[in-house]
Order: C-alpha cells, then structure tokens, then sequence
C-alpha cells in the first residue's frame, strides 16, 4: 500500500510548494513594490490574501467558516488560534480581512521566495534571544500603532508530538492586547493537522473547518491579568477542538 499511497503524498508536498512559489513569481514585482513603504502594508495584505486563497483552492482545500464573532473595519485585535500546520498560515488570511501582521519565528525567512517577503512585512523572533523577545514588543507596539492587528500563534510553534491536542500557550499576545487595550480574538482550525500535518507522507484534499470565537476584551485590565487571560483564551480552544 505504501508504494502507491507514498508517491501520492510526495507529489502533494511537491505541488504545495509549487503554489506557494507561483504567484509570488508571477507578481514579484507588485509584491515587492507594496513592502517598499510601511502606509503600503494594506496593498500588500490583499495581495497575500489572493495568494492564500490560490494555495488553498489549488490545494483541493475548502474553508468551511462558522463564525461567533465579526470584525471592525479599522480596528485592531490580537488574533490568536491553535497551530498545527504550515496551512495555518494561509486560512488566516483567507478567513480576516482586517490587515494584520504575523509574529514568527525567524527561521521562516530562510525559505526561498517566501523568505524574502517574510522577513519584510512579519515581526521575526528568536525564542533563544530575550533581546529579540524586547524588539518583538517594539515591532507590535508600532504596526498597532499603525492601525493594524496583530497575529500571534500563542504555542510558540507546532507542538512536536502531533498526538498534543493544544500545547501551553506564551503570554506575549495577552501582554501585548492589554497593554494596547485590544480585544483577543480567538479562531480554532480543526482539520489542518489532518489535511496537511508537518509529516512529510501525509495530506489530502477536504474541508477545512474555521470558527470564531467570541471576542475576548482587555478593556480596563492589566499586566496582572495576562495568565488569566491567557488561560481563558486556551480553554476556550481547547473545549472547541474536544467537541469537534
């Protein structure tokens, strides 16, 4: 079974990766213009939402959205879900609309193409470097001072053991939401890790299902709030995928 199932899931991967390269070829030079000027960061969004959709859909990918909270135009939350999957990245733009920044980790610009872009409109962090944590802050601070949302994965990265449903999450996102007074906005992605895990003989085509959870707000809290924020958030997720 595994010489015929085994080609398959290569030539998946393979096919991904081509989508991904594709219209970032093709548009390079839109792509590049609207990172030349931070005001252009809008632009560049839209364009990454296309992109998305493209790598989604060509990827046999159907979102399935069912959602409990909406969105202001030109206001700025902390969006936060569970990650699982390199897919992840691309249902979030697909699923806000609301321009936001991701923070991730560093090593996520060295890949080809994709790198170069990354490296020019994410905030990058080296968990290693608690001087990079600080600049982490600054960055936000600043894009959200731009009227733009921030997108933080609050496990730090895809837990090593897929059998882990939800991995522990970081306080840098609740810290950041409280400090600028902006609602968290959770969102749970239930079918990433079963569609397209970090294993590379793995995937296939199907729905991907979304939901948004009801906003959760930071108005008149503090610091001192940030694990009970944190652990709110968590739970939150965590009862959706259980009841999946």
């Amino acid at each position: 079974m595994k010489l015929v199932t085994y080609p398959l899931f290569f030539l998946y991967r393979i096919w991904f990766y081509i989508l991904i390269a594709l219209p970032i070829v093709v548009f390079f030079p839109l792509l590049l213009l609207s990172t030349l000027k931070q005001r252009w960061y809008p632009t560049f969004f839209k364009l990454a939402r296309i992109w998305a959709s493209f790598i989604l859909y060509g990827m046999g990918l159907i979102p399935r959205i069912k959602r409990e909270a909406s969105y202001q135009k030109n206001k700025s939350y902390m969006f936060v879900s569970n990650h699982t999957s390199m897919t992840d990245i691309m249902l979030m733009l697909y699923v806000i609309k609301n321009p936001f920044v991701f923070v991730g980790k560093k090593e996520l610009g060295n890949i080809p193409l994709f790198g170069f872009f990354y490296k020019r409109t994410c905030i990058l962090v080296d968990r290693k470097n608690p001087r990079s944590r600080r600049e982490v802050f600054q960055s936000a601070q600043k894009r959200l001072g731009q009227g733009l949302s921030i997108c933080i994965f609050p496990e730090g990265g895809v837990p090593q053991k897929e059998s882990v449903l939800l991995d522990s999450f970081k306080d840098g996102a609740f810290r950041l939401a409280i400090e600028h007074q902006i609602d968290i906005a959770p969102l749970v992605f239930f079918d990433n890790k079963k569609r397209f895990s970090f294993t590379f003989f793995s995937g296939c085509p199907g729905v991907l299902r979304v939901k948004t959870l009801a906003l959760i707000t930071t108005k008149g809290k503090s610091l001192d709030n940030k694990r009970a924020l944190n652990h709110l958030t968590r739970a939150a997720i965590l009862s959706e995928l259980k009841h999946s």
